[in-house]
Parts: structure tokens; C-alpha cells; sequence
């Protein structure tokens, strides 16, 4: 009875050190970001201070996915610090508890938060992302493509058309691909030979057709021609068109399997997409795992010293185990390593840093 009431204790303790950690690192990334809007707005007619909060609100979500295992990591470390501060993990000792029933509620806590993240939070972080790439084209070039989403190396996809086949590369991607920014069009007549090269600031996707707007034109018999608007036919539709140019970081968990079965018919590399699939489905066992590398680190109690020296440990390992998972997602990219293994690679790290150090000070 008395080990049941301490582990929700210690387990809502856990939960509103965690949320306040995620809450306030929330507040300081919005109003950083917040304030390099209105920098960036002073001379845009569009941008009122209004439209620039409503921008910040809509892509911080998604920033703070990434930004999560560490705030559960330091949640759980200033949850056990307090705890060891106000003598209560001595009391508990007393009580005949063990580490591992101090661990155990904040390791379930950390489970249901995952899946609540994967489940609901990811969804509604894509759906906004995609409603700030509006709000921000809306602020900063009236409808141009200044807020699509940079990809570093762009996309290619070939298609076809009554009047021969094209080559398309976007730098960019907004809307899931429907808006795409930087494009090069590679145009060939119907016997495969070269005709001319279109490159535009902008391509929108209307219905049969790509809208290239301010476009310049490169025929090979012809001097170069401007074009404030241009149009270019296509076979491509809709979901073609999602699967060659969404950023899975755009997708949500619950249609990424949609997305992987249609680049897999279409020949398209899915690995992307399979990466971001189980990097979510793994989330509840990576924030499990950051409980216990937090444990850890902070389960020493404060008379005996030391105190600084293990807060900064457990960063150092955490950091560590970022930096590790951005190497394996390079390396799954780069279709070096299995989706799977490089999702779940830095969980079962962080299980093992978080585990051998328990089982020595509690075991011997």
C-alpha cells in the first residue's frame, strides 16, 4: 500500500517536472523565434506583429519534437535531485523501496508520453507546420515560395506529357508538394532529344498542369525569354506528386504508411519515410530511456557530493545519444543502415548507459 502511493507520487513528480521543462523550453524557443520574425518583417508590408505570432505558434511544435527526449531527460533529473534534496528518497529507502520502484513510475509515465506524442502530438504538429508555410508566404512575398521548405539536396521526378517528357528538380517543397520553390524543367520532345530548359521561382500544381511562375525559358533555337507566368503539362497527379516532393518531417504517423506503400509502387525511395515511421513508433522507448540515463546520473544522494559533476554526465550522455541518432538517420538516409536499426539503435544505447550504472549501484 505504501510503495503504491510513493510510486504515483514519484510519478507525478515526474510528469509535472516533465511538462514544465517542455513548457518553458516551449515559451523561450517562441519568443526567440518570435523576435527574428519581427527582424526579418520590419520592411514587409504584409507582416504585422499579429501575423508573425501566428507563424511562431504553428512551426514551434514541430520544432520541439525534436527538442523532447531532452526535456524529459532533464524533467526526470530535477525531478530525482529534488527529491534526494528534500530527504525523501531517504524516506523512501526506509520504506524498503529499491531504485528500481523510484524508476519505474517515471519509465511508465515516459511510455504513455510517447505514444500520446506519436499519436496525437506529431499529427497536429504537421498539420500546423503546413498552416505556418501559408501564414508565412502570406507575410513575406504575398503568395511566392519564400517559406518552402528548404530540403539541402532538392528532388528529381521525370514525367510524361502529350507534348514529350520533362525532368523536374525543386530545391524546395511547400503544401506536401503541390507548391515547390527553385525549380529547373529539363524539356524533351517525343523522340527523347533536348528542346529547352525552364526555370522558375515557383511551380504550383493545378489540375493536368504545373504553374511556373516568374519563369524564364532557355529554348535551344531561340534567344531567352521572361515569363511572369508559364504552364507546363503534366500526367502527374496529386499523390504522385506527395510522394516524390513531401519532406517526411511533413507527414503525419498516421499516414506515413500510406506514403511508404505508394513510393514503393511508384519506385520511389522510401527510406525516408520508413526512417520517420519508426523514429515515432520508437519514441515511447526513447523517452523511457532518457528516464533512465536521467536516472542514472541523479539518484545519488545530495550529502554525499558530487552533485554537479553527475547533472553534467547525464547532459554530456544525452548529447551524446543526439548525436549518435543523427548519424544513424545519416546513414539510414544515405540507405547505408535499416530504418529500423537506426531508429532503434540510440534507444538500446540509451537502455544500456541508463541500465549498467543502476544495476552496479543497486546490485553491486
Amino acid at each position: 500500500m505504501v510503495a503504491g502511493r510513493l510510486s504515483r507520487y514519484f510519478g507525478r513528480r515526474f510528469l509535472g517536472a516533465s511538462l514544465t521543462v517542455f513548457v518553458g523550453v516551449f515559451g523561450l524557443v517562441l519568443l526567440v523565434d518570435y523576435i527574428e520574425l519581427m527582424r526579418r518583417s520590419a520592411g514587409e508590408a504584409n507582416a504585422s506583429a499579429m501575423l508573425a505570432a501566428g507563424i511562431s505558434v504553428t512551426r514551434v511544435p514541430q520544432i520541439m519534437e525534436r527538442i523532447m527526449p531532452f526535456a524529459v531527460l532533464i524533467g526526470a533529473m530535477l525531478c530525482y535531485l529534488n527529491l534526494s534534496r528534500r530527504l525523501e528518497l531517504v524516506v523512501a529507502r526506509s520504506a524498503g523501496m529499491s531504485a528500481w520502484q523510484f524508476v519505474a513510475p517515471a519509465v511508465v509515465v515516459a511510455l504513455l508520453l510517447g505514444a500520446v506524442a506519436t499519436a496525437v502530438y506529431n499529427p497536429v504538429a504537421a498539420l500546423l507546420q503546413e498552416q505556418s508555410k501559408r501564414l508565412e508566404d502570406r507575410a513575406f512575398n504575398t503568395g511566392q515560395s519564400s517559406s518552402l521548405q528548404a530540403t539541402g539536396t532538392g528532388f528529381w521526378v521525370r514525367q510524361k506529357s502529350p507534348d514529350g517528357q520533362s525532368i523536374i528538380n525543386a530545391v524546395s517543397s511547400a503544401d506536401q508538394g503541390v507548391r515547390l520553390g527553385g525549380v529547373t524543367v529539363f524539356m524533351y520532345d517525343q523522340g527523347a532529344r533536348f528542346v529547352e530548359r525552364v526555370e522558375a521561382k515557383i511551380a504550383i500544381l493545378d489540375d493536368g498542369f504545373w504553374r511556373l511562375v516568374e519563369a524564364r525559358r532557355y529554348p535551344i533555337d531561340a534567344p531567352p525569354e521572361r515569363l511572369a507566368e508559364h504552364t507546363i503539362r503534366t500526367n502527374l497527379t496529386l499523390a504522385q506528386v506527395r510522394e516524390s516532393f513531401a519532406t517526411p518531417e511533413t507527414v503525419s504517423f498516421w499516414d506515413l504508411p500510406f506514403f511508404i506503400e505508394m513510393a514503393e509502387r511508384a519506385g520511389l525511395a522510401a527510406a525516408g519515410y520508413r526512417l520517420q515511421y519508426q523514429k515515432l513508433i520508437s519514441r515511447p522507448a526513447l523517452l523511457a530511456s532518457m528516464v533512465l540515463v536521467a536516472a542514472a546520473f541523479s539518484l545519488r544522494f545530495f550529502r554525499f557530493g558530487g552533485v554537479q559533476k553527475m547533472v553534467l554526465s547525464g547532459v554530456v550522455a544525452g548529447f551524446m545519444l543526439y548525436v549518435l541518432s543523427k548519424i544513424t538517420e545519416d546513414l539510414s538516409k544515405a540507405e547505408l543502415l535499416h530504418p529500423a536499426a537506426a531508429a532503434w539503435l540510440p534507444v538500446l544505447i540509451g537502455v544500456l548507459i541508463g541500465l549498467v550504472p543502476l544495476l552496479y549501484l543497486e546490485d553491486g
